[in-house]
C-alpha cells in the first residue's frame, strides 16, 4: 500500500507499532486481570453507596476494606464478607456496618452455600444501583450538550487550583466566560500519595484542591450554571491517578466529570507509585471512564520535562501507542483517548518550530479520531515574559496548524511564579488570537512529502518501532525499570502501594469487574433517562 497523509507514513510501519504495542501490553494486561489492590476494592464500596468518614478523617470504605483484609483477606474480594455481614448482621445500611467495624464490633468470614449466593445476589444489586447512576450521569451530559451546545475544536483547556473550593468556583466561572472550554482543579500536591480519598469540601490545599466527591459536585454544578449562561457546555477535568486511582475514578462518573488525567505510566515515573499496582488499579478506572462517558487526557508531555524533546520524541509516541492498547482493552472508544503531547524542545535549537509541526502532525495522524491534548512550553519558559509570550503564540500556531483537539493554554509567567489572574487573561487572550486569525489554516499546512517536516515525523516513527521492538522482547516492566520513559528507572517491586496488590483467589467475586468486563459501556447508559 503506498504512503500516505500529509506525511506521506508507511501504513506498514504503522500496523508494525500497534502490533508491536499490543504485544507489550499483553502482559501487563493479564497481571491486572488476575489482581486486585485495596483501591480497586474501595472503589466497589463506593460504587455501592458507602461515603463518608470517622471524626479522624478516616474513610469509612478504608475501614471495611482493612478489616476484610486483616481477617480473612483481599484474595476473593470484598464482596462477599461485607455483604454477607451486613445481611447476617443487625445493619441496616454499609455506614452500619461500617461504623461497627470501626468498633471492633464485627467479625468477617467468607460464606459459603446459601450464605454465599445471598451475599452475591445483595452485592450485585449494590453495584448495580452505583453503575445506574454513573449511565444516568452520562445520560445527562448527552442530554445538556444537545441543550446548550457543544463548542467546536481545539477546545481551550485552562488550570484553576487555588486550594480552596470556594475560591476556585468563582474563578471557573470566570474562566468559562473569558473563553475557556475545559476547566482543569490540580489536585493538591502529595494527595496521589495518600492511599485514602478526603471527604467534603475543602478549603486548604498546597498547589491545588483536593479530589473529593463533594468539591466535584460543587464545581461540576457551578459549571453547569455557566454552561447554561453561555450558551456552550464547559467540561470539568480532574486527575485519577495515584493509590485511590478507581476510587476517584467512580467518585467522577458518579458526579458526572468530563475529563479526568489517567496515564499508564505518569503515576510510576514521577510519584513513584509501584507499576504493578499502577497498572492494575488503572484497568478498573479506564473501564469506569469508558463507562462513564469520560474522555481521558494521558501525560506523555511530562516525559519531555525530564528527558530531551528532540532525542525522546520516540517514547511520547511508544507511550501513546500503550496508552492506546491498554484504553481499547479497557472498553474506551478512540473518541475518549485524549493522548497527550507537549511543545517542549529547546527554542534555541536551529528548526525547532519546524520540529514541532512534524511531531505534532506525527500524532495527529497516528490518532485521527483521539481527542489530542496538546501541552504548551513549560522547561524553558525563563524570567523574559515577552519571550514566553511570545513562545505560547508559537505553540497555539502549532496546535492550529496541525488540528489539536485539546489545547492547554501556556502562560507567559511559568517560569517566575504561580501565574495571577491578569497572566491567564493574557493568555486567553493569545490563544483567541491565534485561533480567530488562524481559521481553519490545518487545511492549508500540507508538507513537502520530501521536506524536512516529513523526514523528521517518519524518522521518529521509525525510532518509536524500534523502541517497541526491545519493550515488546524485554517486557514493559522491565522497560520501564531500564529507565526508558522520562529518565527515570522504576523498578517493578520498588515504588509506593505494592503492598496493597493482591493476586485474585479463584472464586474472586467484585459485581462492579462483573458488570465492567460483560457489558458494552458506550450502549449500556442508553436507557430512559430519569433524575439521578
Amino acid at each position: 500500500m503506498a504512503p500516505q497523509g500529509k506525511l506521506d507514513l508507511d501504513p506498514e510501519a504503522v500496523r508494525a507499532a500497534r502490533r508491536l504495542a499490543a504485544r507489550a501490553a499483553e502482559p501487563v494486561i493479564r497481571m491486572a486481570r488476575t489482581h486486585t489492590t485495596v483501591s480497586v476494592e474501595r472503589a466497589l464500596l463506593r460504587l455501592a453507596g458507602l461515603t463518608g468518614a470517622d471524626d479522624g478523617g478516616r474513610p469509612w470504605v478504608n475501614h471495611l476494606a482493612d478489616a476484610v483484609r486483616d481477617q480473612v483477606g483481599l484474595e476473593g474480594g470484598v464482596a462477599l464478607p461485607v455483604w454477607d455481614a451486613l445481611l447476617n448482621g443487625p445493619y441496616g445500611t454499609l455506614r452500619d456496618l461500617a461504623e461497627a467495624t470501626a468498633r471492633g464490633r464485627v467479625t468477617f468470614r467468607h460464606p459459603g452455600g446459601a450464605d454465599a449466593g445471598h451475599a452475591r445476589d445483595a452485592a450485585r444489586a449494590a453495584a448495580r444501583g452505583g453503575m445506574d447512576r454513573v449511565d444516568r450521569r452520562r445520560a445527562e451530559r448527552d442530554r445538556m450538550l444537545r441543550e446548550v451546545g457543544d463548542p467546536p475544536q481545539p477546545w481551550i483547556y485552562l488550570i484553576v487550583a487555588t486550594g480552596d473550593i470556594y475560591e476556585d468556583i468563582p474563578q471557573a466561572q470566570a474562566a468559562a466566560r473569558e473563553g475557556a472550554d475545559v476547566v482543569a482543579v490540580i489536585r493538591s500536591t502529595g494527595q496521589s500519595l495518600l492511599d485514602f480519598v478526603p471527604e467534603g469540601a475543602t478549603r486548604e490545599g498546597y498547589a491545588g484542591t483536593y479530589a473529593t466527591q463533594e468539591n466535584f459536585r460543587l464545581m461540576r454544578s457551578a459549571l453547569d450554571d455557566v454552561s447554561r449562561e453561555l450558551g456552550r457546555y464547559v467540561r470539568l477535568t480532574n486527575y485519577a491517578s495515584g493509590l485511590c486511582m478507581p476510587e476517584i475514578a467512580t467518585l467522577a462518573g458518579l458526579e458526572r466529570l468530563d475529563m479526568m488525567l489517567n496515564d499508564c505510566m505518569y503515576g510510576i515515573i514521577f510519584r513513584d507509585i509501584n507499576p504493578r499496582r499502577t497498572f492494575i488499579d488503572q484497568r478498573f478506572s479506564r473501564q469506569i471512564h469508558a463507562r462513564a462517558g469520560i474522555v481521558i487526557n494521558t501525560g506523555e508531555d511530562n516525559y519531555l520535562t525530564t528527558a530531551d524533546a528532540v532525542d525522546a520524541a520516540h517514547t511520547v509516541v511508544v507511550s501513546q501507542l500503550l496508552n492506546e492498547r491498554f484504553g481499547h482493552e479497557a472498553g474506551l472508544a478512540d473518541g475518549q483517548l485524549g493522548l497527550g503531547h507537549a511543545f517542549e524542545i529547546n527554542p534555541s535549537v536551529p528548526q525547532s518550530f519546524r520540529m514541532e509541526l512534524a511531531h505534532a502532525q506525527l500524532v495527529r495522524e497516528l490518532f485521527p479520531d483521539a481527542p489530542l491534548k496538546y501541552m504548551p512550553p513549560t522547561k524553558h519558559m525563563t524570567g523574559n515574559i515577552f519571550a514566553g509570550y511570545l513562545l505560547d503564540a508559537f505553540f497555539n500556531l502549532a496546535g492550529v496548524m496541525t488540528g489539536q483537539s485539546i489545547i492547554l493554554i501556556g502562560m507567559m509567567t511559568e517560569g517566575i511564579h504561580t501565574p495571577w489572574l491578569s497572566d491567564r487573561d493574557l493568555a486567553l487572550e493569545n490563544v483567541r488570537y491565534v485561533r480567530d486569525a488562524c481559521g481553519s489554516l490545518a487545511e492549508d499546512f500540507v508538507p513537502r512529502p520530501d521536506g524536512f517536516v516529513a523526514e523528521r515525523a517518519r524518522r521518529v516513527l521509525a525510532e518509536s518501532v524500534d523502541l517497541l521492538e526491545r519493550v515488546a522482547d524485554d517486557g514493559l516492566l522491565d522497560a520501564i525499570a531500564q529507565g526508558t520513559f522520562g529518565v527515570t528507572r522504576r523498578p517493578a517491586d520498588g515504588g509506593k502501594g505494592l503492598d496493597g496488590v493482591v493476586e485474585r483467589a479463584d472464586g474472586y467475586f467484585n459485581p462492579a469487574i462483573e458488570i465492567l468486563d460483560s457489558e458494552d459501556p458506550h450502549t449500556a447508559h442508553a436507557q430512559e433517562e430519569v433524575p439521578a
